[in-house]
C-alpha cells in the first residue's frame, strides 16, 4: 500500500467511524462555516485522522491541488464529496 493510499485510508476510517456521512464531516471541518474546506482546515482533518505533522502541510496542498476544480485553492462541498466517492471506490 502506498502512502497516498495509506493516508486516504486513513481519512476514510476518520470519517466513517466519527461521522454519520461524509457532509456531517465537511461541516465538522468547515470551521468558519463558509461552506468551504481551506488549508488549515484540511490540516485539522488530517490531523484527526492522525496523519503525521511532517505531511500535513504536503498532503493538505496535494488535496486542494487534486480536488480543486474550480481553481479558488478551498475544497467546496461538490470536490469533497467526489473525493470522498473515490476514496470510497479505491477502497473495494
Amino acid at each position: 500500500m502506498s502512502t497516498k493510499e495509506q493516508i486516504l485510508n486513513k481519512i476514510q476510517i476518520l470519517i466513517t467511524n466519527h461521522f454519520r456521512t461524509p457532509e456531517e464531516a465537511f461541516l465538522f471541518f468547515d470551521e468558519d462555516g463558509d461552506g468551504k474546506l481551506s488549508k488549515d482546515e484540511i490540516k485539522t482533518l488530517l490531523k484527526q485522522a492522525e496523519i503525521s505533522g511532517f505531511l500535513r502541510g504536503i498532503v493538505s496542498s496535494k488535496l486542494i491541488e487534486g480536488y480543486d476544480k474550480d481553481g479558488d485553492e478551498l475544497i467546496n462541498w461538490q470536490e469533497f464529496k467526489y473525493a470522498i466517492d473515490e476514496i470510497s471506490d479505491d477502497s473495494k
